[in-house]
């Protein structure tokens, strides 16, 4: 697929999912990464006014599971995510955040990504460590 039909993709399976709900967006995909966006405002602050821990998380993970859907051999595989963990950095009120996910590990049955929440000036917010696992389809 063209990176064009991987965003429009993207975009087409949020429909009424936690994705749309958070609007997240896909915003850009490369050779190895994909990366998404998301409003920060009340809809996702902490009784406090700053973004929510487990909206991070939210946004990691979706953006994670995108990616192995878009690099791993989903016709013939279920990607799942098995673990997850997080480091929130640096509180943020407003604006956007944008999740990058990267491969450290691409194997056949296990892959571990990283996620990297960063601001609109690219300051560090949280940083996801997500391992998902490939089932096989039952045929």
């Amino acid at each position: 697929m063209t990176k064009e039909e991987i965003l429009e993709l993207s975009k087409k399976v949020c429909k009424n999912t936690l994705m749309e709900t958070l609007e997240i967006e896909f915003t850009e995909v490369g050779d190895d990464y994909l990366i998404a966006k998301m409003p920060v405002s009340p809809r996702v602050h902490q009784p406090d006014g700053v973004l929510h821990g487990g909206a991070s998380v939210a946004l990691a993970e979706s953006v994670g599971s995108m990616a192995s859907y878009v690099f791993l051999n989903t016709e013939d595989f279920f990607i799942r995510g098995i673990e997850i963990s997080a480091n929130h950095l640096k509180s943020i009120a407003e604006g956007f955040v944008f999740a990058k996910a990267s491969f450290v590990h691409k194997g056949r049955t296990t892959q571990l990504w990283e996620i990297r929440i960063t601001d609109e000036e690219e300051n560090l917010i949280s940083i996801v460590k997500l391992t998902t696992i490939a089932l096989p389809k039952k045929k």
